[in-house]
């Protein structure tokens, strides 16, 4: 075997107790995570916002954005929920490149998995206790999931991790909200085939146990676009992919139909300005068909405080993407604005 064993990391239940989330803040998640699944099961007609940088990337940028998206939340409170974006760790195509803050807590430095995984617990606890948001995070690692399944509100799995049996079966063992993304190559019965997947119980190895899930009943679509056979990208978020959807859905027999719209990948080309006219349109396509807006329950947008992204270096700027191009605050908080006021 060509793997050079490092060390032995701690396991979830021991990073837990030594970095705790007390009662007080495991009450403030549980107040969000209600009102999040009320937004899924048709409870609250809110529009959802999953929203922040593509990749966390240092801690202090991260919480001040945030905490901005606290002052913005006040203001939009009656039509629109914000789960910020603490993405912690990054998929990447070729593999190669910054793998987010599990991998390397700092972006110039070596890799180090065991201050990365202190760092991700730190930072989402940090989130709940300076703003009051418990926070989404992408399920790249299924078995890492246990690090923080005490703070997630949201969980997020990719395009490039949807088809794969593991992370299927451990949505379905979650009870907050999952979004599955179609896959990179667009084919929407793969991403339906693993909501109905998480949405049913199962038995299956996880952490070395033998364990047995109830199904998770607000697992999701995510639209995200796709890519070609060309590696040229395509958009799946017109009014004629949304009311398709809509058409499988109800056919599926799945419980609590809902999508969330992802601005910006595929669906952008990743032409991060292209994500105010996305968000737009999407809302538009809402208010024309009652359908749709009971389907829609929300958008996937990617923000930080600068616009645009760069390169990981010395001179790097505060609160600018290194990884995805972003939208910058000043614009992400006039889109917010403006959708709640269509919402």
């Amino acid at each position: 075997m060509n793997m050079n064993f490092i060390r032995k990391l701690p396991i979830p239940k021991d990073i837990k107790e030594e970095f705790p989330l007390s009662d007080a803040l495991a009450a403030v998640k549980a107040k969000n995570d209600k009102e999040i699944a009320d937004v899924f099961t048709g409870k609250s007609d809110r529009f959802v916002l999953v929203i922040g940088p593509c990749s966390a990337d240092r801690e202090d940028a991260v919480i001040e954005y945030i905490s901005r998206l606290r002052t913005l939340q006040e203001k939009v409170k009656d039509r629109v929920l914000i789960i910020p974006r603490i993405y912690t760790n990054k998929p990447r195509t070729t593999g190669d490149g910054y793998k987010g803050m599990l991998h390397q807590p700092d972006p110039t430095e070596a890799p180090d998995l065991l201050r990365g995984i202190i760092a991700i617990r730190k930072i989402h606890i940090r989130a709940i206790e300076e703003t009051g948001f418990s926070c989404a995070d992408e399920m790249l690692y299924p078995e890492n999931y246990r690090y923080l399944s005490d703070i997630l509100s949201y969980v997020a799995i990719g395009a490039r991790s949807v088809e794969n049996q593991q992370h299927r079966l451990t949505a379905s063992g979650l009870d907050i909200p999952v979004g599955l993304k179609n896959p990179t190559g667009g084919d929407i019965s793969v991403m339906m085939n693993s909501i109905t997947a998480a949405q049913h119980p199962h038995a299956f190895l996880y952490r070395g146990w033998e364990v047995q899930t109830a199904g998770n009943p607000l697992a999701h679509a995510i639209l995200r676009g796709y890519v070609d056979k060309r590696g040229t990208s395509h958009p799946n978020y017109h009014y004629e992919d949304l009311r398709a959807l809509y058409d499988i859905y109800a056919a599926s027999g799945l419980s609590n139909m809902g999508v969330i719209v992802d601005t910006n990948h595929a669906n952008s080309g990743k032409k991060y300005l292209e994500q105010i006219r996305i968000a737009k349109e999407v809302l538009h396509s809402c208010r024309h068909c009652p359908d749709v807006k009971s389907m829609v329950k929300g958008l996937m947008i990617e923000s930080y405080l600068e616009d645009g992204c760069q390169k990981i270096g010395p001179d790097a700027i505060y609160g600018k993407s290194i990884t995805d191009p972003c939208l910058g605050w000043e614009k992400t908080e006039r889109l917010v604005l403006d959708i709640a006021d269509f919402w």
